[in-house]
Parts: structure tokens; sequence; C-alpha cells
């Protein structure tokens, strides 16, 4: 082989390995890139998964909150319908005593039982 032919060669190998060096380069630097968007995006994922569970643990907080009121209000709308009873056999032992006609309505269940459908609790109170 000739000096010439070696210098060919020589000179496509050198071009080869500087190609492939910045190849490589060029590799590295866009796996550099993709790997600090990750980490940006485990940021961002961590940061809205801390929102997340602060907001569900308002909310927890709210709706405990809003059962306890609810058990008083039941209580309170049980006590008032026991002591509208009690009224009523008073008027009701008036009108027997006094001979005076009194329309006396009962006060329907449906306040003591939200759950219920009205039309229900009300077929429940005529025992139909």
């Amino acid at each position: 082989m000739t000096d010439l032919a070696i210098t060919v060669s020589d000179e496509r190998k050198h071009k080869r390995m500087v190609s492939n060096r910045e190849s490589a380069r060029r590799s590295r630097m866009k796996k550099q890139q993709h790997l600090e968007e990750l980490v940006g995006e485990v940021a961002r994922l961590e940061s809205e998964n801390a929102q997340s569970e602060m907001h569900a643990n308002l909310l927890t907080e709210r709706y405990s909150k809003v059962e306890a009121e609810n058990a008083v209000l039941r209580a309170e709308a049980a006590q008032l319908a026991e002591r509208l009873k009690s009224a009523n056999k008073y008027l009701s032992l008036f009108e027997v005593v006094r001979g005076v006609k009194m329309d006396i309505e009962e006060i329907p269940d449906p306040f003591l039982s939200p759950w219920l459908p009205v039309c229900t609790a009300l077929l429940n109170q005529c025992n139909c």
C-alpha cells in the first residue's frame, strides 16, 4: 500500500471517530435533558399529590363536622317530635274533657328519617 492510501484510510478512521464522539455527546446531552424533564415532572407530581392530600384531608374534616351537626339536628328533631306528641296528647285530653273539637295534625316522620322518600313515610303512617 502506498502512503497516500494509508493517509486516506487514517483520515476516514479519524472522521468516523470524531463523528462517533459527536454522536455520543449528542446522545448524552439528550439523555441528560430527558432526565431533567423527568426530575421536573416528579417535582410537579409530588407537589400536586401534596395539594390533593391536603384537599382530601380538608374535605374529610368538613364531612365529619357536617355529620356531627346532622346528628345533633336529628336528635333535636326527635326531641321536638316527642314534645309535639306530648302536646297532642294534652290537646286530645282537653278535647275529651272540654268537648271542644281540635284539629290536631301530626308532623310526618320524614323529618326524622330524611333518607326515606316522603310518600313512603306517609304511606307507612297511614298503615295502608
